[in-house]
């Protein structure tokens, strides 16, 4: 990295961090912005609200999707070059939704802002071979904390302007922060030098694409189009079968999108593992907590909430992802992403077990939300620091890319867990079907296991090895890490994955 005449770092370079980890706000802030819009878009756009919820689900997919693939991409043909074309698609969708009120236009524009998913992952892996290594831990974690920060001031924003003016203006407003992010990661992100050369596997994608869709369909859709119905089954039995295909093919090409023989080894299987476990205990704190304060006075429970009231309940916790990531990273670096990971997914369990007696009041259910988040932002820095340890320099993108795809997928699931969960275990409220007081204690009872199966999962890791020098050549041992989690070039050849 150059540097100004007179040593210091220029001014580019000083930006690099904060302009990724605004991309990476603007991600999670797109993802979550429609959701108070959708109890009233059925009326602005004359659709079933089954189909207006295809306005998260088409998100949901599309970013499942593409982040492997784009991640791998990024490695072979440029990370700058990927974050561009994402961040340029997705401003792409948000004017489209900003223009058109046909329900199948924005369902499309939808999928196209999904796209968006992947700059997380690609920012992660530029900071990696940017940055010096003592500085990445800290960038990696920043990173990590813009999901829960993104969220956090999304969902406000959004009720605000659905309160007060068109709803087109939210999208208006997104396309606005879209183009500020893309004109600032075209003037500061430089292009890395670190590449994968080869062929891109279209045989793979293409597997993995209708594999991957047809699961999270069939996950995300289940409560709604039954699960014993023919549909349901019919997806999940497909895309198991495509995705087994698609295994079996990346065993066998020489460039495949995943690299099968690398994600099986211990130390970069089990974080997956554990983002998978996280994901589905993170996001059942965002699902549950709205709808758990704006349920009417009537149950006995619900506070009657508004939406923006509802939605603050959330933003300190937004605020803690982001203020706690330098801690966590020098907790990391202090003791390793293990034990930040380990105690992260704990504090997440803890929390939740709190919300399970703290149900009923305002100030007692934020204090909760919150704690989840404390937990998240230790869970959720250590994640990549574990990937960025385990794997060769070269293939970074793509491994944190199938990272945050576990952490998607995990999602999805808590996603359906949960709304059948509030569906199923109803009261009579002033002659509303409301979901009872017990299923929201069931949902944090349940999202307290999963945390504490993420917390034994990070346990089974194996204890940080010793670290290299600063400066030292040499590959690293396969599976040990590196100071700052950076390898040197040398541990990409691919030799030595195995």
């Amino acid at each position: 990295m150059e540097t100004s005449p007179s040593g210091g770092r220029t001014v580019r370079e000083r930006l690099i961090v904060p302009v990724l980890a605004y991309a990476g706000v603007l991600m999670a802030l797109m993802q979550t912005v429609v959701v108070p819009l959708l109890p009233d878009l059925p009326g602005h756009t004359g659709a079933s609200p089954a189909t207006v919820s295809w306005m998260l689900t088409a998100t949901l997919v599309t970013g499942a999707v593409l982040n492997p693939v784009l991640g791998r991409a990024g490695d072979m043909y440029g990370k700058r070059r990927v974050v561009l074309a994402s961040l340029a698609t997705m401003t792409a969708g948000s004017a489209l939704c900003a223009v058109s009120s046909d329900i199948r236009v924005l369902i499309f524009a939808r999928a196209l802002q999904g796209t968006a998913a992947v700059v997380v992952s690609l920012a992660t892996s530029i900071l990696r071979d940017e940055l010096p290594p003592h500085k990445v831990n800290s960038a990696a974690a920043l990173m990590s904390s813009t999901v829960g920060l993104g969220a956090a001031f999304g969902l406000p924003l959004a009720s605000v302007l659905v309160d007060h003016a068109d709803w087109h203006t939210m999208f208006w407003v997104t396309t606005g922060l879209g183009l500020l992010g893309l004109a600032a990661a075209w003037l500061v992100v430089p292009e890395s030098p670190v590449r994968t050369p080869g062929r891109f596997d279209l045989v793979g994608t293409v597997l993995l694409g209708i594999g991957l869709v047809a699961v999270l369909l069939a996950v995300s859709k289940g409560g709604e189009w039954g699960w014993t119905g023919a549909a349901v089954p019919a997806l999940l039995g497909g895309g198991v079968a495509v995705l087994l295909l698609w295994g079996w093919h990346q065993l066998r090409t020489k460039e495949p999108v995943v690299d099968l023989r690398l994600a099986a080894r211990r130390t970069v299987f089990l974080p997956h593992a554990a983002a998978l476990l996280t994901g589905f205990a993170f996001y059942a704190n965002w699902l549950s907590t709205a709808q758990l304060v704006q349920a009417p006075e009537s149950t006995g429970y619900g506070l009657g909430a508004s939406a923006v009231t509802a939605s603050l309940c959330l933003l300190p916790g937004g605020v803690i992802m982001v203020l706690l990531s330098p801690m966590s990273a020098r907790m990391s670096n202090a003791y390793g992403a293990r034990v930040t990971l380990a105690l992260g997914t704990a504090v997440i369990a803890a929390a939740y077990t709190f919300r399970v007696f703290t149900s009923e009041s305002l100030w007692l259910i934020t204090l909760g939300a919150s704690l989840c988040s404390v937990g998240t932002t230790l869970a959720y820095s250590a994640l990549p620091m574990l990937i960025i340890e385990a794997v060769p320099q070269q293939q970074t993108a793509a491994a944190t890319g199938l990272n945050v795809l576990m952490r998607t997928i995990g999602q999805a699931v808590c996603s359906t867990v949960v709304a059948l969960v509030l569906t199923q275990m109803t009261m009579d409220a002033a002659g509303l079907e409301i979901a009872s007081l017990d299923a929201y204690r069931l949902v944090f009872g349940l999202a307290a296991g999963i945390a504490a199966a993420a917390a034994l999962t990070a346990l089974a890791l194996p204890a940080a090895g010793r670290r290299s020098a600063p400066g030292a050549s040499g590959a690293a041992a396969p599976d040990a890490p590196s100071e700052g989690g950076r390898l040197p070039a040398a541990s990409g050849e691919r030799g030595a994955e195995a």
